[in-house]
């Protein structure tokens, strides 16, 4: 059993295929859901679901390796400002809207 996950988990196909699940899940998500917290954790599903891809094809192409790996860094700090400054948007909502839904935020216009 455990010889067959060890081969596995030396095929890029995999990876791919996993990341691919989940870029497909985040999307669902984001798509589907109309609280705005609910989007913000699709979106970074997506990020890191991207991150993953960069993160295989790096370790299967050795000529990529070190790239990779510093653009999966760069991605990762870009998403955790994204994160802050998105919670920070949706709690200023919250405040003004007492509710999470993105429906009700175009009244902000008014």
């Amino acid at each position: 059993m455990l010889s067959f996950l060890n081969g596995i988990s030396q095929n890029l196909d995999t990876y791919l295929v996993l990341s691919g699940i989940l870029f497909a899940i985040g999307s669902f998500g984001f798509l589907a859901r109309r609280n705005a917290i609910s989007m913000l954790m699709s979106i970074e599903l997506m990020v890191n679901a991207v991150n993953l891809a960069f993160i295989a094809f790096g370790a299967f192409s050795p000529a990529l390796a070190a790239d990779a790996s510093s653009i999966a860094l760069i991605v990762i700090a870009s998403a955790a400002a994204e994160a802050t400054v998105g919670l920070a948007i949706v709690i200023a909502i919250y405040r003004n809207k007492k509710t999470p839904l993105v429906d009700e935020y175009d009244a902000m216009r008014q």
